[in-house]
């Protein structure tokens, strides 16, 4: 009678453990299929968009300043450098960006070159032959899974998948590299790293906004014991002593 209710009690337990292991699983789907890099090739020159944050940098003599080929001005304004604040503009939603001196400007759906030419026009009006600089500083994605959870800027236009992997620490023993999943917008693709055609055909370009998933290596029935670990005591203490009362009779 004590062997089976035993037996009972572990098997409900291997089913509890289960159950909190399909739980802890983001995304899943069996629709998936692999990415296809002719669909999803990207313009290496993303676009300006509403909610975008920028930085603006204003130079003039067509940006002598920033190369100081003579090294002239190098002593000279380390001070003034320190002390100019690092702003970021905001793209607001109808596409403006307040930029100093110049005001209102329209760059929504402009490249970052595009916005730069704008830009230099517009300080024209008050700096000779002027250079401007613009890049993005919000354009970022999202690691999940065995990484933990970690935000990864995108500061190369052309930033591959494995290298957003890389910068989020790699794929460790707690990481299925034939399982990695990409959200994007809509679509959701699988990636298997773990073979060469996988890479040729999962390595792509990200985009900002993509959502990369690494599917943990999990251990139901440990993990079960961890996070149960005393409510697992006291019901083998319970048992213990149910099978020394019944010795006793």
């Amino acid at each position: 009678m004590l062997n089976n209710w035993l037996k009972i009690t572990v098997l409900a337990l291997f089913l509890s453990a289960c159950s909190s292991y399909k739980q802890n699983i983001l995304f899943k789907s069996d629709q998936l299929t692999a990415p296809d890099p002719k669909k999803l090739e990207l313009n290496s020159n993303r676009i300006i968009e509403i909610g975008d944050y920028l930085t603006l940098e204003v130079f003039t003599k067509n940006g002598e300043k920033i190369i100081d080929p003579d090294f002239q001005l190098a002593n000279t304004n380390i001070n003034s450098e320190r002390l100019r604040p690092k702003l970021k503009y905001l793209v607001r939603n109808d596409g403006f960006v307040k930029a100093p001196m110049v005001g209102e400007v329209e760059l929504q759906g402009k490249t970052l070159h595009e916005a730069e030419e704008i830009l230099q026009k517009e300080y024209e009006k008050f700096y000779k032959n002027s250079f401007v600089n613009i890049n993005f500083l919000n354009k970022r994605v999202i690691v999940l899974g065995s990484a933990g959870g970690q935000v990864i800027p995108l500061e190369n236009e052309n930033t591959t998948l494995v290298e957003v992997i890389a910068l989020s620490g790699g794929i460790d023993n707690y990481g299925k590299g034939h399982n990695i999943r990409i959200l994007r917008d809509n679509a959701a693709f699988v990636v298997d790293l773990t073979t060469i055609e996988g890479y040729q055909s999962g390595n792509i370009m990200m985009e900002p906004g993509d959502v990369v998933y690494i599917e943990p290596v999990r251990r139901p029935f440990s993990e079960f014991i961890r996070e149960n670990g005393q409510v697992i005591s006291i019901f083998t203490s319970l048992v213990s002593l149910v099978a020394v009362l019944i010795s006793v009779r």
